[in-house]
Formats: structure tokens, sequence, C-alpha cells
């Protein structure tokens, strides 16, 4: 029964998302992918500079230096990436660091589509060392994988995906400079000892944090579609917290992730109601049905100026939106969802959660006010999208 269970599902990724197997060091290009790393001025220049500060960071917390295994977990919602290593297979993880994402682009759920600004949730690995990125140095990702293959616009799935320095990003999880240096050199000397596939896991929130958990079941009532998608990550997360052991996980034949049922405990579940998550009691009418909107596009709209423009429209409006956080608040995400028509005027847009009712009444003006988008295209025709998009308002 088990060995038929079993045969209804593919192996996700591999080894990415499984547990992660023993990989020979002597294979060949195990061997010298250090070696290779060195013979590039960038990376040797830069090992120089991190290796001694790495090792005392791993002394420091009663770490073996060097990681032969690493492990990835990063939370949208909460902007952060832990960072998990340890030295035999049979060995529990232990956390390194927490490193703090700097940038946000997208909302909640997973990447579906190029060019929707989002970033993916889901199971991923390092598939990519690129120490010549324009965003100092970067880390592919193997988006999109054995679920989103299913899952995607199939068409236009996206791709490019990366962890990477410079603090920007349209759809990419974005670090440090000082923070990209450390990863890349962690993950190198993983990959050197073996690692073949480096797991990055990304989850929509933090599980453990109880804000976090409130403002997911918030964005789930808004768009149910995801329920079943978040509860398989929910699973996951929780699997690592009780046994500090990469999740096993599968993909079934309509693309879903099937994961073991594990319990959040009680201690997590949000005991405050979600007032301070939004407090918008009203949205304004949406002019077109969403049976009228396009659900796939050949070619998504682009805003005025390109897609650099549009990340810098959303830093400045964040920024500017600082001013509106409730007393003693420091940080709230907005989420919201416009509607751009096919003469490329954006004739709707609603601040669904995460600010207070000023905030939210300021940031749907200023997406109404955006200037003329180039128009989504579906079948040589200009077609009405609606997208959505996470705005991180943040005191610094």
């Amino acid at each position: 029964m088990k060995t038929r269970f079993l045969a209804r599902f593919i192996l996700l990724l591999v080894a990415c998302a499984f547990l992660s197997p023993v990989f020979s060091q002597t294979s060949a290009y195990s061997v010298h992918f250090l070696d290779y790393q060195k013979s590039l001025p960038k990376v040797s220049e830069m090992l120089l500079r991190k290796e001694d500060t790495l090792m005392k960071q791993f002394h420091a917390r009663q770490l073996t230096w060097p990681a032969r295994y690493v492990y990835i977990r990063s939370f949208k919602y909460d902007s952060e990436m832990e960072v998990w290593v340890k030295n035999k297979q049979s060995d529990k993880f232990k956390l390194f660091k927490t490193y703090k994402i700097c940038a946000l682009a997208g909302s909640l759920g997973p990447k579906r589509m190029a060019g929707d600004y989002q970033v993916p949730e889901g199971f991923y690995c390092i598939n990519e060392f690129n120490p010549k990125s324009q965003y100092h140095l970067s880390l592919g990702l193997n988006y999109p994988n054995a679920s989103d293959k299913l899952l995607c616009d199939l068409s236009q799935p996206g791709g490019n995906i990366y962890i990477h320095g410079s603090c920007v990003t349209t759809g990419c999880i974005p670090i440090t400079d000082g923070q990209i240096e450390e990863l890349y050199v962690l993950a190198a000397y993983a990959k050197d000892l073996g690692q073949d596939f480096i797991p990055v896991h990304i989850f929509p929130v933090n599980f453990n944090n109880p804000r976090s958990v409130a403002y997911l079941n918030k964005f789930l009532q808004q768009f149910g579609e995801y329920t079943a998608f978040e509860k398989s990550m929910r699973n996951a997360f929780y699997y690592f917290e009780e046994n500090r052991q990469i999740p096993p996980v599968v993909v079934n034949d309509k693309g879903e992730y099937v994961i073991a049922d594990v319990a959040a405990p009680a201690s997590v579940e949000p005991k405050s109601d979600m007032s301070r998550v939004s407090k918008k009691l009203s949205h304004p009418e949406q002019p077109i049905s969403d049976e009228a909107l396009s659900k796939s596009v050949d070619k998504l709209p682009l805003y005025p100026g390109g897609n650099d423009a549009y990340k810098t429209f959303i830093d400045k409006l964040s920024a500017s939106m600082v001013k509106e956080l409730d007393p003693g608040q420091s940080k709230a995400f907005v989420l919201v969802e416009y509607i751009i028509d096919e003469n490329g005027k954006t004739i709707y847009a609603n601040a669904i959660s995460g600010g207070n009712e000023q905030m939210n009444q300021k940031i749907e003006d200023a997406f109404t006010a955006m200037g003329l988008w180039t128009p989504a295209v579906r079948q040589g025709k200009n077609v009405p999208i609606k997208l959505k998009q996470t705005l991180m308002v943040e005191a610094q």
C-alpha cells in the first residue's frame, strides 16, 4: 500500500527539498568547485576578507567551520532569512544567523507568471553561483520547480530568481552586500564539500510569530484559493521545527506539495483580533468583474519607464507612508490590488489589508494616479488585468 501511494508522486527537485543525500567528496566537480571560485579575482578577494570572520562567528556559536550542510529558510512577510548549518547527515541543524531581507516585491502567495513582481513561495535549491551579478553577488534558485511547472502560466512562468545583494528587487530576495558575501562563502564551502543541492525554502510567514500568522489568516480570507498551498508550507515549517531536519516534500500529479501533517503549538495561534492589522472597513467598488479580467496573458502590463521605475515608485510611496503609521507602530505591510485596463489606465486600487484607514486611502490615491501603463496583451489584443503589490512601510 505504501509503495503504491508513493508511486503516485514525484520527488521534488530530486534532492533539493527531500532529505539531502551525502555526495561523494571525490567527484571531479565538487573537488574543483572552490578552487574555481578562488580563481575569480572578486571571489578570491572576498574569501580573504570573510573566511576569518566567519570562522570566528562559528566558533562563538560553538559550530564547526566550515559547514558541510547549509539550509536556508526565508519568510516573506517577516522580511527575514535564516541560515542553518550542520556537519553530519545525522546531525540536527543549528541556527547560524538570521539576515534581514531589505526589500520586498509582490504579495503573499506563490509566483505564477513572469513579470508579476512576485517572490516565489515553495521549496527550491541553489543552482547557480554568480560572482558577476549586477547586484554584487547572487545565488540562483531553481524556479520554476516541479510544482511551478504544473501550476504556473506555461507560456510565461518567469525565472531568474536569485538571493542577491544591493537591497533592490522586482521578485528576488535581496540582502545587504556584506550578508550576501557571507552566504556566498558558506554555500561555496558546502558545495565544495559535497552538498550539491542547498535547499532554500521560502515561506509566506514565520509561523512562530503570532502577528504574522494573524496577517496570513486575514490574507487567506481574501484569497482562499491559497489555503491548501499555505497548509503544505505550514506543515513543512513545523516538521523542521520538530525534527531540525529538512522536511520530506513530494509533488503530486496536480502540482501540489505534500508533507505529513504536523500540529502547530497552541502558543503560536493568534489570540488578538485583526484590528491592528487592517483598520479599513470599506472597499472601493471594483469597476470590472473578476470574470471579465484576464487570468492569463501573453504579455504583462509595463509601468511607464519600466520595472526599475516601478520599483522607484513603490520605494518612494512606502517611505512617504511612514508618517501614517499608528503611534507605537514601527512597521506595516500593506497589500494592494489594482486593475490596469485595456488602455493602460489604473481604474481601481484597493488596499486590502495591512494599514490604517488614512494610510490605505493615500496608497489607493497614489496607485490610481499612476501614469499610463503599456497594457497587457492576450492573443494580440489589449486586455484588463488585476495585479497585487505589497508595500513595506517601516520606520528607520
